[in-house]
């Protein structure tokens, strides 16, 4: 009897690490704020194993997110758009910059650097770095 209890109790807790695992986040329009704010939120996400579905534009301090959720944890829809541009303070953009990983670094690169103004990536470039929805 006791082995049949201890089976279910374990069948729950993975049954509720599973749910747990199975939450998605949209971000849709998100036109950041606080790098250090964000960073903070993406923290606590990630560690709870959140899946994230961009749906239109993350922007500024929301791309933060690219450092903390894994890749395979994001997908893009087809009016994804990330806006890459430098932070108010330079020790935030160096956060933001060391969230990102190197290819997209590269592709921030490619196209001038982290400047002042936006660099957006939209399709069909986020569907080299990222699976679709």
């Amino acid at each position: 009897m006791k082995r049949i209890i201890a089976g279910l109790v374990l069948m729950f807790a993975m049954l509720g690490t599973s749910v747990a695992a199975a939450e998605t986040i949209d971000v849709s329009d998100s036109h950041g704020g606080s790098v250090a704010a964000y960073s903070q939120r993406w923290k606590e996400l990630a560690a709870r194993g959140v899946k994230v579905r961009i749906v239109g534009a993350c922007q500024s301090a929301c791309t933060v997110l690219l450092g903390y959720i894994p890749r395979d944890h994001i997908c893009v829809m087809p009016a994804a758009r990330f806006g890459f541009h430098t932070a108010h303070r330079p020790d935030m953009t160096a956060v933001l910059w060391h969230a990102y990983a190197s290819d997209i670094q590269g592709w921030i690169n490619a196209r001038g650097g982290l400047t002042p103004d936006f660099k957006w990536m939209g399709a069909p470039d986020t569907y080299r770095y990222f699976h679709k929805c």
